[in-house]
């Protein structure tokens, strides 16, 4: 995706009910999954001193032919993950 243009917003609903509105980070496809890395928006000032605030890595699943974002199995997939997207983060910084 483009930042040229800003950056892209999507909106999902937790298992509550509850509309979460987050900005996409970038996407990675890894052992065949696509994962992708979202930060929550900030709606008042000190937000991002939050213990909530964070890198929020989704991966896309396809569910009766609709695709779907969906948490991780595990801590160990999330683990792996999470640094793939740290290393690929810091390498387009270097850019």
């Amino acid at each position: 995706m483009s930042e040229s243009y800003g950056p892209d917003f999507i909106t999902i609903t937790d298992e509550d009910g509850n509309d979460i509105e987050l900005e996409y980070v970038d996407a990675l496809e890894h052992k065949g999954q696509t994962y992708m890395a979202f930060f929550p928006t900030v709606d008042e000032e000190g937000d991002e001193e939050s213990e909530d605030y964070g890198l929020i890595i989704l991966k896309s699943i396809v569910e009766n032919g609709e695709e779907l974002l969906s948490t991780l199995d595990s801590d160990e997939e999330l683990s792996e993950v999470y640094d793939l997207f740290v290393q690929q983060l810091f390498e387009e910084d270097e850019e």
